[in-house]
């Protein structure tokens, strides 16, 4: 099954530089970043330029296949320390979405393999392992799209917050990808958008791809949900994650864990898609997700401009966590978990490994 939207490639390899989709320039241009090495990947993560827990991963990979390209040493010892402290450098980017983390890992240990071949084949080799991140991921997105379509009604008012699609991964989606399989499929419906203070990731980027793919859209302050669902004017409410953990706990954009109690007392259905790399399993609840606290400029300013009273003090954290009781389900790139998450979460992950 293929999505309805054509894909945006939000990041790939061109020779040996990595070119990614700025999304700081949405909706008004579209701008790309050719990244020449593993520092320059480690700041368009850490400026937004690339965004979404799954395009993190995959961008991280690349990032260590282009920091791989740039070592130079004469002995796998000391390849393998410089490899390992650019994953660090990696990692500290962003420290909520465990995608980044899991992909650092996965090209560390490629490396620590395959560290018999002479340092050229094995520079070559973790270039390809970034090839497969990125090919996987797409395939996630579209199995993540499949197994979320059946719990779609047909004129349903899907409310999604942040952006969980094509933009937020190697280019399908996750909570879109379920949208962009029901419009191919016929199914009529039409989402709300909710801004997603304060960097407006809603209103630039998820409004930008529905827009773009044919689906009736609609923004909205992130203040406003709360009325449209007592008016009756929402019938679900889908999001994706950055990070899962084992009870079912979901880290995601700050504002999510309002929506998933609004959701709760108005008896409405609030479903978390994401692929199985989104899953920590080794973080036992909620409480143990860092969240990252990011710069005040974010809430202060917008496009540039001051909107509060100069050197106010800030609150920025990027991230929120949902408790398992309020995810009605988790649709997954191998399934749909259904409560009690914690079981259903230790069973798919046993089935991956």
């Amino acid at each position: 099954m293929t999505l309805s939207a054509p894909i945006i490639r939000t990041i790939e390899w061109k020779e040996e530089t990595v070119v990614v989709l700025d999304q700081r320039a949405l909706p008004h241009e579209e701008v790309y970043l050719t990244c020449a090495d593993y520092q320059a990947i480690a700041d368009a993560i850490r400026l937004l330029a690339v965004r979404g827990a799954p395009a993190i991963g995959v961008a991280a990979a690349m990032g260590m296949a282009l920091g791989a390209m740039g070592i130079s040493v004469q002995h796998m010892p000391q390849f393998l320390g410089r490899f390992h402290k650019i994953g660090d450098i990696l990692i500290a980017t962003r420290p909520t979405a465990v995608n980044l983390q899991w992909a650092v890992d996965r090209m560390r240990a490629v490396a620590r393999h395959e560290q018999h071949l002479p340092l050229a084949a094995l520079v070559q080799r973790l270039k390809a392992e970034s090839c497969t991140i990125l090919e996987e991921d797409l395939r996630c997105s579209t199995r993540i799209g499949a197994c979320g379509v059946p719990l779609l009604a047909p004129e349903d008012v899907v409310l999604t917050h942040c952006n969980a699609g094509a933009l937020a991964t190697a280019g399908g989606g996750t909570a879109l990808a379920i949208l962009y399989q029901a419009k191919a499929q016929g199914l009529p419906f039409q989402v709300y958008a909710c801004e997603t203070r304060p960097v407006l990731q809603g209103a630039r980027l998820t409004a930008w791809e529905l827009q773009r793919a044919g689906i009736p859209v609609t923004v909205i302050t992130d203040n406003m949900a709360g009325w449209l669902m007592q008016q009756g004017r929402i019938t679900k409410v889908l999001v994706g994650a950055d990070r899962i953990a084992a009870n079912g706990d979901v880290a995601n954009k700050i504002g999510t864990y309002p929506l998933a109690v609004l959701a709760h007392h108005h008896r409405l259905p609030f479903y978390v898609a994401a692929p199985c790399s989104t899953i920590d399993i080794t973080t036992p609840t909620g409480g143990g997700i860092p969240i990252e606290e990011r710069d005040p400029h974010e809430v202060t300013h917008i496009d540039g401009t001051l909107i509060t009273p100069p050197q106010v003090a800030v609150c920025n954290p990027a991230f929120d966590v949902t408790p398992a009781a309020y995810v009605t389900a988790i649709i997954t790139d191998q399934g749909i978990i259904e409560p009690p998450l914690a079981r259903g979460i230790h069973a798919v992950m046993e089935a991956v490994r």
